[in-house]
């Protein structure tokens, strides 16, 4: 099977947290299996991590059960990483059938 590459599941997560919690939120997520980069964010979300792990399964159970054990999360928009695009539909002279 050389030459065949297979992806991990993976996703990434912003993170709203409590004013003022960033540091503490970042610090936790960091020492969470699976979670391979957290860093603070200006703008609409305070935080944004990438998490990956060996199955679905796994990368479900830390975000929907080890990451929402941190305290001063108050909100969480999930991304799933996919190698392939959606499927949808494509317009022929600029018209969906």
């Amino acid at each position: 099977m050389a030459g065949i590459v297979i992806e991990l599941p993976a996703a990434y997560l912003l993170l709203n947290t409590e004013i003022g919690a960033e540091s503490e939120v970042v610090r936790a997520l960091k020492r969470v299996e699976g979670v391979e980069t957290a860093f603070y964010l200006w703008g609409v979300y305070d935080v944004i991590a990438s998490v990956k792990a060996d199955t679905m399964d796994k990368l479900s159970f830390i975000i929907n059960r080890e990451i929402d054990k941190i305290s001063k999360i108050h909100s969480k928009l999930t991304m799933i990483v996919s190698e392939q695009p959606r499927s949808s539909p494509t317009p022929k002279n600029g018209v969906f059938s």
